[in-house]
């Protein structure tokens, strides 16, 4: 590691946002991979900056009361998928907590992607990205998409008669030719089950 790659990486990360989610191609002109890499590991030895995972920082926060503020699985996933150019959406229980059909926020997030499978894990947490054909990201509604992807990763044997009703109510909120187009690329079971739940709150083109 050559002097000047260490001191620009640092200005670099001074001039950056605290909670800033780093990754090392952020440094790409400062110096080869290898300096890059080193430069990157000493700022974690000085408390600069936080290894979240392999070839992921975080430019560190503290708040005066709460002390070191964390970014959340998702802004981590986010941040991946901007940095990678790749598409992801929320599936299985994620996909469900964030319809609000589950209150508890799982330790493990399962996304869909068009890039690459990789599992990447973060303290006790962890990132799935699972591969999907481009089928999955032709979905168009806000919640019918998110619903069948979360349906789908659980399985019907998962759709409690409770479940089953907070369903029912959650699909009256969507546009029902959104909902229409959606469940034409489900697949079937998921297709036959919010029809019978929802048969007059549908539209086809």
């Amino acid at each position: 590691m050559t002097k000047s790659t260490h001191q620009e990486i640092t200005k670099i990360i001074k001039q950056t946002k605290p909670g800033k989610i780093l990754f090392p191609t952020d440094f790409r002109g400062t110096g080869s991979e290898a300096a890059i890499k080193m430069s990157l590991s000493r700022l974690v030895k000085e408390g600069k900056i936080e290894r979240l995972a392999h070839g992921i920082y975080l430019h560190s926060m503290t708040h005066p009361i709460m002390g070191k503020l964390q970014p959340s699985l998702d802004e981590i996933a986010q941040a991946i998928a901007e940095k990678e150019h790749i598409r992801i959406r929320p599936s299985g229980a994620y996909a469900l907590n964030k319809l609000g059909l589950s209150d508890q926020v799982p330790t493990r997030l399962v996304y869909i992607t068009d890039g690459q499978a990789r599992q990447i894990q973060i303290g006790k947490g962890s990132i799935k990205f699972k591969p999907a054909t481009p089928k999955k990201f032709g979905m168009i509604g806000k919640i019918s998409g998110l619903l069948i992807q979360g349906l789908e990763e659980i399985g019907p044997k998962q759709i409690t008669p409770t479940l089953k009703d907070q369903i029912k109510l959650l699909l009256k909120k969507e546009d029902p030719r959104k909902l229409g187009h959606d469940i034409k690329l489900a697949p079937a079971w998921i297709n036959d089950f919010i029809i019978s739940i929802n048969a007059n709150k549908i539209a086809h083109d």
